[in-house]
């Protein structure tokens, strides 16, 4: 492989960020089939099998590494867990390694096969690769030596990235576009129709609902999460101030000026760093705080050692020349007034059991020590305390479904005859999925052209914003064909991609409906 690729060799030249060699083959899975079943512990080893084989927990990692670094690239920004979980970043990522799997061994059934010329043309086009537009085998070198990747390696990445390329390409290219699908395309362009509809809101609902006590208590014991109390603590601590030990805290002109140097961007002047004759008083200053503020924390931490084993904060707070405050109960988004800011103080309350004493813990402020004096676990309040919010949550929930259940009912209706409808009026097909009167809504859209017979309804209703919408055929007007035989052909071309997709997807789905899949549960967890 490396002799095909030296063909391409050039001058050595690299400078190459990372992310641009990842992105580069963000898509190839390079699958590594783990052995054994279990991890010796009694767990899986493995990520998932696929009929038998192995994808080993190493390259689900790595694939997961990859995806989620490829989205922060789109996002431009790092991803916090719960958006993470919102994406489904683990699912897509076991699945796309899943469906590789299957599509793999589709391809040696199917006879698709990949040229070792093929592989290296692709890696010529690599920008990561190249110097002065053009494939430079130096860089190629360089280049995986410093993400520590070997050549066979990647090589061997690539090769099965164009196999999995052409085997879905040989699929796709099954797909056709009908003259009826051409036909109904052009239709569809160039047809106008008028929707009736009629919607319900749950605020039009909202007021025939009634509920019992027993419909509430079912409700809150269904959405206890919705209704618990946070969990409350009070405490007591201390503050030690650093700066109450500067004065009584001296150093030395070595240890001034180790300050001075370790700390030297902090005494520019207009004209760049300030000579340590002109800072000396500012750096002795503030080299003395740096000390008092260790000397400080040095001694709250011995306190803490000292005292902890009994809980005695007083103690403790004593021997640092402190004084002793309380809180009352407080949340963790809502602190005591005299703690508002001091988030790591907080959080290291809530970490604490009733009774221990914790700390130190260095904030802008000072350095605390903090002691749990009473906690009250999160719990649900009886519904007594909370029927009013329940009630109000429960009749909210309950006026949607009643609302959709209206808009069915409705749908039922149209056929008959019976529905005080409005109109859209006339409108054409608009792929922003602008209704007239209604808003957009794409799937609205959609269905207004697959209806053909006056009063036909949709198969469902549909929601726009907090309305559930039921909508019917009211008239259809027909454009001429004439123009069929001059469109059919950008129609055909503007449909094939869509059809290609779907032939594609259908074709992975039934693969996983055959196969034999077991995914560890491991992977999928938050």
């Amino acid at each position: 492989m490396l002799g095909v690729m030296r063909k391409y060799k050039q001058s050595i030249v690299i400078k190459v960020v990372f992310i641009i060699i990842v992105l580069s083959f963000i898509g190839t899975i390079f699958l590594v089939w783990g052995k054994g079943g279990s991890d010796g512990q009694g767990g899986k080893s493995y990520a998932a099998t696929v009929n038998g084989t192995k994808i080993s927990l190493d390259e689900f990692q790595k694939s997961y590494y990859r995806t989620r670094g490829l989205y922060e690239q789109i996002y431009g920004r790092t991803l916090t867990p719960e958006l993470e979980k919102q994406m489904g970043i683990k699912k897509l990522t076991i699945d796309t390694l899943i469906d590789n799997v299957l599509i793999l061994d589709q391809a040696d059934k199917m006879g698709v096969k990949v040229k070792k010329d093929e592989v290296a043309a692709e890696i010529a086009k690599i920008p990561s690769f190249q110097k002065n537009g053009a494939f430079d085998f130096g860089v190629y070198q360089q280049t995986l030596k410093a993400n520590r990747i070997t050549p066979k390696d990647f090589e061997e990445s690539q090769e099965q990235e164009l196999l999995l390329q052409k085997t879905r390409n040989k699929i796709k290219e099954s797909a056709t576009v009908t003259d009826a699908e051409v036909k109904e395309a052009y239709k569809k362009q160039n047809d106008k129709v008028n929707l009736a509809y009629v919607s319900f809101s749950p605020a039009d609902v909202k007021g025939s609902i009634k509920l019992t006590d027993q419909e509430l208590t079912t409700y809150l014991q269904d959405h206890q999460n919705e209704f618990k109390t946070p969990e409350q603590v009070s405490v007591a601590y201390t503050l030690v101030n650093p700066a109450q030990l500067a004065a009584k805290v001296s150093v030395t002109p070595e240890e001034v000026q180790t300050y001075y140097q370790k700390n030297i961007d902090r005494y520019q002047g207009k004209g760049g760093i300030l000579p340590f004759a002109e800072v000396k008083d500012k750096a002795t200053a503030d080299a003395q705080k740096q000390k008092a503020a260790k000397e400080a924390y040095e001694q709250a931490a011995a306190a803490v050692n000292k005292f902890k084993a009994n809980g005695d904060l007083d103690g403790a707070a004593a021997s640092l020349g402190g004084k002793v405050e309380k809180t009352a109960l407080f949340t963790a988004k809502a602190p005591a007034a005299a703690l508002a800011g001091e988030n790591e103080v907080v959080a290291r309350a809530f970490a604490l059991k009733q009774g221990e004493l914790g700390g130190p813990v260095e904030t802008a402020k000072g350095i605390y020590l903090v002691k749990v004096l009473d906690r009250k676990p999160a719990a649900v309040p009886p519904l007594a305390q909370i029927k009013g919010a329940v009630e109000a949550k429960a009749v909210e929930v309950k006026a949607a479904d009643l609302a959709k259940k209206k808009a069915e009912e409705a749908l039922a209706q149209f056929a008959k005859g019976g529905v005080a409808a409005k109109e859209t009026g006339s409108f054409g097909y608009a792929p922003t999925g602008q209704v007239p009167t209604i808003g957009a809504s794409p799937e609205i859209m959609e269905a207004a052209f697959t209806l053909n017979a006056p009063n036909q309804a949709a198969k469902q209703p549909f929601k726009v914003g907090e309305r559930w919408y039921a909508v019917a055929l009211k008239s259809r007007t027909e454009a001429p064909l004439t123009g069929l035989a001059k469109d059919s052909g950008s129609i055909k071309a503007a449909l094939l991609p869509k059809k290609q997709q779907e032939a594609l997807d259908k074709w992975v789905k039934d693969l996983r409906g055959k196969a034999k899949i077991d995914i560890n549960p491991l992977v999928l967890q938050d």
